[in-house]
């Protein structure tokens, strides 16, 4: 059955959203219904809409021509109708012909599942693979559909000897128009893959360590990055919000000063198509010194969703889109501790850090594991630097921590913490700079 809401920004798009759902009825599923439905509103709703009616609709058949029965058509379009619906986010593949279809029932626009995901992505990607790869995904996805662009003109084909007419012309137009830049998008995307690792060795390193948090949408990330930075970003519960990761410096502990980044989250069932695109928006994670899982631990399918990170991660490391010894990086946070039942479920959390981002419950003991992960990979070093190279104090400067700096009029004194691996690279590439004893 269909749910009325209310709706609180009438001058807004009006959107509504239905699953279509084959499973059975058995309690289970149904609440597997549940989440899906509820995570396909808030997908929704990140793009703008204001959801005025959501649907679980049970399928007894796939139809061809409308995907749903025609007894669901008829109610939906009652419903769509009387709520004044602009946009219908269906849950679901459709093909070019049912999202023509439905449209024509309803009179207003749909869109399917993978169509929602690449207006989310087209908005907010950011990094140059990320865009060419959301670019990519948007014009094929936009080939298969061209039909459903050029009804309109197939009525004016007639008996007048052609093979086609003008409709059947103009598609062909376009589909040449995207076909060639697909293929240039292609060249370009191979080009950024052969030189991918170089420009990640060459890119400008911010001066303090990264901490990055990847999750599952709505795991909680922005929240705990709020907790910790005291930073309103994206607050409100919006799923992809942080698609373009947003960074904040932190002080742990130990006085040590580190960026926290709040990256993209990840989805449930992301359409094929879409995965290459998805992975480009999480390079951003390959800069990171530390990795914050942070799960959803009262959600139902939480372990089913760690399987999803764990597997999108191995992928982007296979291709080497990240370091691959990013699992040796990673802090499993359980997130939501305050919504589990009792002591019983409490303890099944085992060695792994339970926080809840809202209360704040754990929150001292995660800064506590960053502090000490963090040690275990810096070293703290002091250099004598002659003057005359500036060069040296400069790189120092922008691949670790400077800790102390004394001048004087031969050279300068440097007290800095830095990664084992920086420090190596920094004594091969200034040789004539000599560590000191502390």
């Amino acid at each position: 059955m269909a749910t009325i809401l209310s709706d609180t920004k009438p001058v807004a798009t009006r959107g509504a959203v239905i699953l279509p759902w084959e499973k059975s009825a058995h309690d289970q599923d149904v609440r597997a219904a549940e989440a899906r439905l509820e995570e396909a509103v808030g997908l929704a709703a990140s793009i703008g809409l204001v959801i005025v009616l959501q649907a679980t609709l049970l399928l007894r058949t796939r139809r061809s021509a409308t995907l749903l029965g025609k007894g669901q058509v008829d109610s939906l379009k009652i419903a769509v109708q009387a709520e004044k619906i602009d946009v219908l986010v269906v849950d679901a593949r459709l093909s070019p012909a049912q999202q023509r279809n439905l449209e024509t029932e309803f009179g207003c626009k749909v869109i399917d599942r993978t169509g929602l995901i690449l207006d989310i992505f087209g908005a907010r990607a950011a990094t140059k693979e990320g865009t060419l790869q959301v670019e990519l995904a948007h014009l094929e996805y936009q080939r298969s559909r061209l039909v459903r662009l050029w009804t309109h003109l197939e009525r004016q084909r007639g008996g007048f000897g052609f093979l086609g007419g003008p409709g059947e012309t103009q598609i062909e137009a376009d589909r040449r128009m995207i076909g060639d830049r697909i293929v240039r998008l292609k060249k370009d995307l191979e080009q950024v893959r052969r030189t991918r690792g170089l420009h990640r060795q060459a890119r400008k390193r911010v001066p303090f360590p990264v901490v990055a948090l990847v999750g599952y949408t709505n795991a909680g990330k922005s929240t705990l990055f709020n907790a910790l930075t005291g930073a309103a970003v994206y607050a409100k519960d919006q799923l992809f919000a942080t698609l373009d990761p947003t960074m904040r410096a932190i002080t742990l502990p130990s006085g040590r000063r580190v960026i926290l980044s709040d990256t993209v989250g990840f989805i449930s069932d992301l359409p094929t198509e879409l995965i290459a695109a998805f992975r480009a928006t999480l390079e951003e994670v390959a800069e990171a010194d530390i990795i914050l899982h942070v799960r959803d631990i009262a959600h139902p399918d939480s372990a089913a969703q760690k399987k999803d990170v764990f597997h999108v991660l191995e992928g982007m490391a296979r291709d080497n889109m990240i370091e691959p010894d990013w699992s040796g990086r990673m802090i499993e946070v359980l997130n939501k501790i305050d919504l589990l039942g009792g002591p019983e479920e409490l303890a099944q959390l085992g060695d792994a850090i339970g926080i809840s981002a809202i209360t704040g419950d754990g929150l001292p003991e995660l800064m506590a594991l960053i502090d000490q992960q963090m040690t275990a990979t810096m070293e703290e070093v002091r250099y004598r630097v002659p003057l005359s190279d500036g060069a040296a104090s400069a790189w120092l400067y922008q691949h670790g921590e400077v800790l102390n700096r004394k001048d004087d009029e031969s050279g300068v004194d440097i007290t800095v913490r830095i990664k084992a691996e920086d420090r190596a690279r920094f004594e091969m590439l200034f040789k004539q700079v000599e560590p000191l004893l502390a």
